[in-house]
């Protein structure tokens, strides 16, 4: 076996927590953020240090987050070995939140991306709203239209700020995924949106069919007047994780990885697709 270790934060999406003081997601946000890279490259996540910086310190937050946290790691089947909290009130204004995090993969099963090959299909896995990415363009949209965080979202039960704290999903499932399938290659789709199935390959990706967006992306869409060619390039519009595999073995990747997971494309080599994303 070999290590392999990540590290990320929440970014601007605890702005968001801060302006409505709820604060008890984003730690799974931060857990999700690092096992999902662990994910993508087939490790299983075993243990997790977190680092809080404040400008000042709020016990009630802490708190909050710690329960995030908890949740995180019981869905990552992770521990949280430590972390550190620094109070930096010349440096840090509200609070930043990342963490590290490592697991272990068999040295012969690092899923790389170098078996991926053209004819393979893509399946799309969901996500649960905007999960960690995105933020400065959503927050921008949202402070330049008739809403703020506490409206309620048009046609829904919460508010658009708790819609945009929905906690980024974490996908266990792919453990499971590559002990039982030929997973050729798997993407995390976040920052930079699909143009994250790029590191994958260089063979083209083309999505005929890809995973309906959640009513939020949507509501962004509509309020900041953003074409669709932007959002894909900015948000994982609905679709957190893609996985690479052979034709046959589509079905019961499918299965594994849950309701709502489904075909969406495949690789493709000749002609304008070659080594790029196709609509």
């Amino acid at each position: 076996f070999a290590l392999a270790m990540t590290t990320d934060g929440v970014g601007s999406k605890v702005l968001i927590a801060n302006a409505i003081q709820k604060w008890d997601t984003v730690g799974i946000d931060c857990i999700g953020m690092n096992v999902n890279d662990l994910y993508a490259i087939g490790a299983e996540p075993i243990a997790f240090v977190d680092y809080l910086a404040v400008e000042k310190v709020d016990p009630e937050r802490a708190a909050q987050i710690a329960i995030g946290l908890r949740r995180g790691a019981e869905l990552s089947n992770m521990t949280i070995v430590g972390g550190e909290t620094a109070s930096l009130p010349e440096i840090i204004h509200g609070f930043d939140l990342a963490g590290t995090a490592i697991g272990v993969v068999d040295k012969d099963k690092v899923v790389t991306g170098e078996r991926v090959q053209v004819g393979d299909t893509l399946v799309g896995v969901p996500g649960d709203g905007l999960h960690s990415n995105g933020y400065t363009l959503a927050r921008r949209i949202i402070a330049e239209s008739k809403y703020t965080y506490f409206d309620p979202m048009p046609g829904g039960k919460n508010t658009i700020g708790e819609e945009l704290l929905t906690p980024t999903r974490i996908y266990h499932e792919i453990v499971e995924l590559v002990k039982k399938c030929d997973v050729h290659g798997l993407a995390h789709i976040t920052g930079s949106g699909l143009l994250k199935l790029r590191r994958i390959t260089p063979l083209g990706f083309e999505i005929t069919d890809p995973l309906e967006p959640q009513p939020i992306f949507r509501l962004l869409q509509e309020l900041g007047n953003v074409d669709d060619a932007e959002m894909y390039r900015t948000f994982n519009m609905g679709m957190g994780f893609v996985v690479v595999v052979p034709e046959s073995e589509a079905k019961e990747t499918c299965r594994i990885m849950g309701p709502g997971s489904k075909v969406i494309g495949s690789i493709v080599k000749e002609g304008i697709k070659a080594g790029s994303l196709s609509f």
